[in-house]
């Protein structure tokens, strides 16, 4: 979204200010569209989501004299009842007298509120993120088609007309059949209304030429200037319309260490990832699968409000994201997509199990996996987890794995934004 001031710089404006405006105007814009999307769910898209801004953030700062506020110093001559260094006292009430007082008049403005269109809150929330390194698999069965031209036929509808291929047939039908044109017409006429006038009566060439023009005129509405033989529609045919699709697989540990907040922040960020794929694939599905020592496929209701109590084996969920993948979901025609949330739990006997999973069927299958790490409100934790320091171990040594912890709500977009960023460098950075 492009805020455009084409107002003209009137005097006592300044244009840098005017800038710092549109920037605070659209930075208040973002923080909008941010706290409205914490409202939807994993696969709620955003479309007329209505947002608001402060109305005082719509004024533009100017320069102006004011007769009272701000820093002086100035020196007062003749001055004989103060001397450096005394203390002023504030004057009762009045302009600089400050206090809240009551009043009985006087209007107020509630803050400024606009609905944003689907196509504008998701170029807003998805303002400069990128896929890495993106590779969409061209399908070979795919269920859409786009039309294709074919050539001519000779039936159709009328928004199908050829006009130029139907113009050229009447013309070359009527030059075959030699049907008399107008200039050759008009001039008969012409040279028949001559010899008229200079013998005033019909002679025998006068009737020659009247019967010619005649059989000329007689042959000319016998010969149509187009014929249903010439008109030609243009045909087309449907031709499979190569679509990229993407499946994206939630992970996530549902033991009795993870907290609702825990919950809370997977779940945010996984509606960004899942936002974000909408705007890059035409068709997007989502695969929900929860562990604890065991682990299955579930809808998102029950991924995140279902309460289960168990130990922790990650390896479970990669097993069941195995299983689902080779079931439905072929490599050739699929672009996968996985993020996996945890607080970093898990048996230390399941942890080279899972790595090897991880290392040598998951990621190879992948296009992107993130790793996010929730943690507590409060921010207290005990130095990295067994599960960090694996992957940890596995990113050093140059697999395509994203990793991130986050404690709080507002650190779930930026976490993602870096992780998504266009520019490598920042990638890399969100990764160490």
């Amino acid at each position: 979204m492009n805020i455009v001031d084409r107002r003209l710089n009137p005097r006592g404006k300044s244009l840098a200010n005017r800038q710092r405006f549109i920037r605070r105007a659209r930075s208040q814009i973002m923080d909008a569209v941010r706290r409205a999307s914490a409202r939807h769910g994993v696969t709620d898209i955003g479309g007329g989501e209505k947002v608001g801004i402060p109305a005082d953030g719509l004024r533009e700062p100017q320069l102006r004299h004011a007769s009272s506020g701000g820093r002086r110093i100035y020196l007062a001559p003749g001055n004989k009842e103060f001397v450096e260094g005394d203390r002023i006292p504030r004057p009762p009430g009045g302009a600089g007298g400050g206090g809240s007082n009551a009043s009985a008049g006087g209007e107020g403005q509630d803050s400024f509120q606009f609905v944003l269109s689907r196509e504008e809150f998701l170029d807003l929330f998805l303002d400069d993120l990128e896929l890495p390194d993106m590779l969409r698999k061209q399908l070979k069965l795919t269920d859409t088609t786009r039309p294709v031209r074919a050539g001519f036929s000779v039936s159709g509808v009328a928004t199908n007309l050829n006009l130029v291929r139907t113009m050229r047939n009447s013309l070359a039908r009527r030059m075959a059949l030699k049907r008399p044109s107008n200039a050759e017409l008009a001039a008969r006429e012409a040279e028949i209304a001559r010899l008229f006038e200079e013998s005033g009566e019909e002679s025998e060439e006068h009737a020659r030429l009247t019967e010619e023009l005649r059989h000329r005129l007689y042959r000319r509405s016998r010969i149509p200037f187009v014929d249903p033989v010439d008109v030609r529609y243009n045909r087309f045919r449907p031709e499979p319309q190569p679509a990229a699709m993407a499946v994206m697989f939630c992970l996530m540990d549902v033991s009795g260490s993870m907290t609702e907040h825990m919950k809370d922040l997977a779940k945010r960020f996984f509606k960004l990832l899942y936002l974000f794929l909408t705007r890059r694939y035409r068709h997007v599905d989502i695969v929900f699968i929860r562990h604890t020592h065991l682990a299955r496929e579930v809808d998102e209701e029950t991924f995140f409000t279902s309460t289960e109590s168990g130990g922790t084996i990650v390896s479970t969920a990669f097993e069941e994201m195995l299983r689902v993948l080779n079931n439905r979901y072929s490599r050739d025609y699929w672009n996968v997509y996985a993020a996996q949330a945890s607080d970093g739990d898990n048996m230390p006997a399941d942890n080279p199990h899972a790595v090897s999973l991880l290392q040598t069927l998951i990621l190879p299958a992948c296009q992107y996996f993130a790793y996010l790490e929730v943690g507590s409100e409060d921010g207290r934790h005990g130095g990295p987890t067994e599960l960090w320091r694996a992957y940890q171990r596995m990113a050093q040594a140059g697999q395509p794995i994203a990793m991130r912890k986050v404690n709080h709500r507002s650190q779930i977009y930026p976490v993602f934004r870096q992780l998504f960023a266009r520019d490598r460098a920042t990638r890399q950075e969100a990764g160490a």
